[in-house]
């Protein structure tokens, strides 16, 4: 199955847009995460172009408007990438959406139909305090 995942704002702009391979009908959070950031990791280490685009900042990237630039363009672990996504999951860094239900957990298992959306949203921390 090809589950389709977009990134929005908070008010509902589409940022980003991605198309992953899901092997069950029944999968959970967690594994709904690593697809789309191994995905994303695919594609980046198959060209090694100047910007990566996606979920997880890699260490040693810059955030520009591009995407995140690498300081000295290399392969990216793709497996620990997912172990920061899941724990920026945890806390709090991002939200799922599933069909427009947020996701609870990582374990939290959910059923996917063809027309299943799966949407990422960045939530931004507040400066000051």
């Amino acid at each position: 199955m090809v589950l389709k995942i977009t990134d929005e704002s908070l008010t509902g702009d589409i940022l980003n847009y991605i198309e992953v391979k899901i092997k069950n009908e029944i999968v959970t959070v967690k594994e709904i995460i690593a697809a789309r950031v191994e995905a994303e990791v695919e594609a980046y280490n198959d060209k090694v172009p100047d910007y990566f685009k996606g979920l997880i900042r890699p260490s040693d990237a810059e955030k520009t408007l591009n995407g995140f630039k690498l300081k000295n363009k290399r392969k990216i672990d793709a497996e620990k990438q997912v172990y920061i996504a899941y724990r920026a999951f945890e806390n709090n860094g991002f939200l799922v959406l599933i069909d427009e239900q947020q996701a609870e957990s990582l374990e939290q298992q959910v059923l996917l139909e063809k027309t299943s959306s799966v949407s990422f949203l960045k939530l931004t921390p507040l400066i000051g305090g």
